[in-house]
């Protein structure tokens, strides 16, 4: 019988029941092929591997070796996810791979989605080889290889496979799931006791938000992955940072019954900016902070406004790529990047005294770029 053609006489596997009995049949027939050697298995997380993962888990327990490589540009929480289920839940023999910085500056400047897509599997491919010659003992190579896989490849499955690695890196495949579609497979690892989050997500493949962000990928662009600590953190330095400091020169400027308060903000706390969602909040809430403090110390000659900067010629937009840097440049009417004299004449403007009538302003230096 051909093994990459689902018999005719094979029944769906729509109810505990069968997903059971197939488990049951998969485990002993990975215990014949295996026996006491190790499998290797690239684990993203995503429903097949994850389902591949928990039925060699049941079978052959720590024999498995499985590599998570976080490249960053997944789903929100989806790595931790990974670790918690396999490596505290199931006791899986999980490799965590941090290459969220290798794969980052790989992708900078790139904004091409099918280049993207080539660079984000060559180098997936390359951190796999680098944890796979760090093992010993590895005969076998486990895929969550499934039916419409085949039948769309020609019997050449080219979807999930950890193609590309060097010739010398050779290992027996392991597909257990080779003759599943895809309803079969949320049955197997709901039987599995894998969590519903885990079995019943969408299909999200291996390039991920590298593909589906617009334009070149910057870590600020990653704001469906983006945990809550790094949000608090871009709040805390822009937003919370201004709040503690003024505070810090209420005393001598009441006592003194006069006062200059210039926050920096930013055009993208006016307009936004796509990939930017922490920056943009907290530069946001730095024009909210002004207004509500003009208010509240007017009547003690303590005045409080805001210069919003656009692109201004730095050592940190200096570094942009120039692809990114060109596209900003288009979207100011002034046609040019502004100057750092720019910015210090504003603040300069808002402390000196011919600005005494002006509170609760912004100021936006940005060549026309928040129009």
């Amino acid at each position: 019988m051909e093994t990459n053609k689902r018999p005719d006489s094979m029944a769906r596997i729509n109810t505990p029941e069968l997903a059971q009995a197939f488990i049951d049949e998969q485990v002993a027939a990975l215990r014949a092929q295996v026996g006491d050697k190790k499998v290797l298995l690239a684990l993203s997380g995503g429903v097949d591997s994850s389902v591949v993962a928990a039925l060699l888990i049941r079978a052959i327990g720590r024999q498995l070796v499985c590599v998570h490589v976080n490249h960053g540009l997944m789903r929100k929480g989806e790595s931790e996810q990974v670790v918690e289920v396999f490596r505290n839940q199931l006791g899986a023999n999980l490799i965590y791979v941090d290459a969220v910085d290798r794969f980052l500056t790989r992708l900078e400047g790139v904004s091409d989605p099918e280049q993207k897509r080539k660079i984000i599997g060559a180098e997936f491919i390359r951190v796999f080889e680098e944890e796979a010659r760090k093992l010993e003992g590895i005969e076998f190579l486990a895929q969550g290889t499934i039916y419409p896989d085949i039948v769309e490849s020609h019997g050449v499955k080219a979807h999930h496979n950890v193609g590309g690695l060097p010739d010398d890196l050779k290992f027996d495949l392991v597909e257990p799931l080779r003759l599943l579609f895809k309803d079969e497979v949320r049955q197997v690892g709901a039987a599995l006791g894998l969590p519903d989050s885990m079995v019943y997500r969408q299909p999200f493949p291996g390039p991920g938000l590298g593909v589906r962000c617009l334009g070149a990928i910057t870590r600020d662009r990653l704001a469906a992955q983006l945990k809550e600590e790094d949000f608090d953190a871009v709040l805390d330095v822009n937003l919370k940072g201004a709040f503690h400091f003024i505070r810090s020169l209420y005393t001598g400027f009441l006592r003194q019954r006069s006062g200059r308060i210039v926050n920096i903000s930013s055009v993208v706390g006016q307009v936004g900016n796509a990939g930017q969602a922490n920056y943009s909040a907290a530069k946001a809430g730095l024009i909210g902070l002004t207004k509500s403090l003009a208010k509240e110390l007017a009547g003690r000659n303590i005045t409080v406004n805001a210069v919003a900067p656009g692109l201004i010629e730095t050592d940190m937009t200096d570094a942009l790529p120039e692809a990114v840097r060109t596209g900003m440049l288009h979207s100011i009417p002034a046609g040019r990047a502004g100057k750092p004299e720019d910015v210090a004449n504003s603040a300069a403007f808002f402390a000196a005294e011919q600005s005494s009538y002006l509170t609760g302003q912004v100021l936006c230096v940005d060549g026309g770029m928040a129009m």
